[in-house]
């Protein structure tokens, strides 16, 4: 089974990854867990005035904060992790991600900051959830 995991370096998320971590276990042959993580892009002219490299060290560095604590917890697990570090729009990153890498399931924590329409769900489990057929699961 592959299964995806959004982070963001959150308590929440690593709340999901745990849960991705039970399921994992308790498959029958070692699941493969897609850890994504997906820093938001700049506004534009950022990078033209901070330069490239110094844009590419930022997010290096913020996708290092996200992955940091899902490392850890999924540190003995017999799954195969795979880091999906991505700049972009994050829910629209998930989806392609779950595509990319035919995953079989979508996990994700929910802050449930979201506007009215996000009022339960966050806003980006909202959109995760209303463009895929994907099963997911919603941690809180």
């Amino acid at each position: 089974m592959k299964i995806l995991v959004a982070v963001d370096g959150s308590d929440i998320s690593l709340r999901a990854v745990k849960h991705a971590r039970t399921l994992a276990r308790k498959m029958a042959k070692p699941a493969r867990i897609f850890l994504v993580a997906v820093d938001p892009a700049p506004f534009p002219g950022v990078e033209t005035r901070i330069g490239r490299e110094a844009m590419q060290r930022l997010h290096a560095e913020s996708h290092e904060r996200m992955l940091a604590p899902a490392r850890r917890a999924l540190a003995r697990s017999q799954a195969d992790v795979r880091e999906l570090p991505v700049v972009g729009e994050p829910a629209k990153a998930i989806l392609e991600a779950a595509r990319t890498h035919k995953a079989d399931l979508v996990v994700m924590g929910s802050h449930g900051r979201g506007a009215v329409k996000g009022i339960l769900l966050g806003s980006v489990s909202s959109k995760v959830i209303a463009q895929t057929d994907l099963p997911v699961t919603i941690v809180r």
